[in-house]
């Protein structure tokens, strides 16, 4: 399929536009159905939206990343997955600017998403160790990525305990926003589920696509994998998560607005894992170049900035946006300055 996007760019680029507009088509629908399922299950917005949306949200970057490691990509593969949580957690700030009632991050305080933002700096800061370590395989696969799962599958159950739980609690304010105050929809429960695979299958498809659009716009154009992951087939797989969070946010559910890029950010963690997986010549991190890594090191600072402005809760800012997203904005900007040189 690679040889003959190859030879005909206009169909790689036509190919690249229909899986992307499949992509946000499928997230907009999937984001109304996430809302509803939080609340009739029980789960809560914050909880579904970090595991169960974010997971959702997040198949098209696991797809691409996955499909491209398998055929030998690895700095694709991996600069797709660190350019996504980059992404996304700009995202957040988009978000933030649209909502004009306070900062984000004080109105959709959560003890369930401080947790989900401690979970993804450790599991960043794991991956970091990967990249840096010494280069250690067995069976082709660096142990760091069993460490990641494992890591990734014991965050889910801490998270579980403070909802059932808690032991801290986000003082309220006027300007919070509580998910009772959000209608919840009707129709029968088995309907949503149905509804919300359909377009789980219909983003992973588009996911495969986007990968495979994405190595061949690498070799029709002569840019860098490294460049393509991180600026392209990264931000167009994570348009869900855009879409997601700028109309969870219209809606007012702003705790599964940010529990969906954190807990995106925390599953697309395991991208790397999964791709060291179907990577065959070695351990995946150790296969990808120097500036990989910095944007990895940049979503460490970036995901602990946005812990502080959740712990800080700052009303308001220069335009209700605090200095949280000032701080993110410039260090995405500095990423992209450093991969693009």
């Amino acid at each position: 399929m690679i040889e003959l996007l190859v030879g005909s760019p206009v169909m790689a680029y036509v190919i690249f536009a229909v899986c992307t507009g499949i992509i946000l088509f499928a997230g907009v629908r999937i984001t109304r159905l996430a809302d509803a399922l939080g609340k009739r299950t029980g789960i809560g917005s914050a909880l579904f939206g970090a595991v169960l949306l974010g997971g959702t949200t997040s198949l098209p970057g696991i797809i691409t990343s996955v499909s491209t490691a398998w055929q030998g990509y690895a700095d694709l593969a991996v600069s797709n997955a660190v350019g996504g949580i980059a992404a996304q957690t700009t995202f957040l700030i988009f978000a933030d600017i649209i909502y004009r009632k306070a900062n984000l991050e004080h109105a959709a305080a959560s003890l369930e998403n401080l947790v989900q933002c401690t979970l993804l700096i450790a599991l960043l800061s794991v991956a970091l160790v990967a990249l840096t370590g010494p280069d250690v395989s067995v069976f082709a696969i660096n142990p760091v990525s069993i460490v990641l799962v494992l890591a990734y599958l014991f965050g889910l159950r801490l998270i579980s305990d403070t909802k059932d739980q808690p032991r801290w609690f986000a003082s309220k304010t006027k300007e919070t926003k509580p998910e009772s105050d959000l209608p919840t929809p009707g129709g029968a429960l088995s309907t949503l589920w149905l509804r919300f695979g359909g377009y789980a299958v219909a983003i992973a498809v588009a996911g495969y696509g986007i990968g495979e659009t994405g190595i061949a716009i690498a070799k029709i154009t002569g840019i860098s994998e490294t460049v393509v992951g991180t600026l392209l087939t990264s931000v167009a797989t994570s348009l869900p998560e855009l879409v997601t969070v700028l109309f969870a946010v219209r809606m007012g559910a702003l705790a599964l607005a940010v529990g969906d890029i954190i807990g995106g950010n925390s599953f697309d963690v395991l991208f790397l894992a999964f791709a060291d997986f179907a990577y065959r010549d070695g351990s995946i991190y150790h296969a990808t170049t120097r500036d990989t890594g910095f944007v990895l090191a940049i979503n460490v600072l970036m995901s602990a900035v946005l812990m502080l402005g959740l712990l800080r809760r700052k009303r308001s800012g220069v335009g209700n946006i605090g200095f949280e997203g000032f701080m993110v904005l410039g260090l995405y900007a500095l990423a992209i300055l450093v991969v693009t040189q």
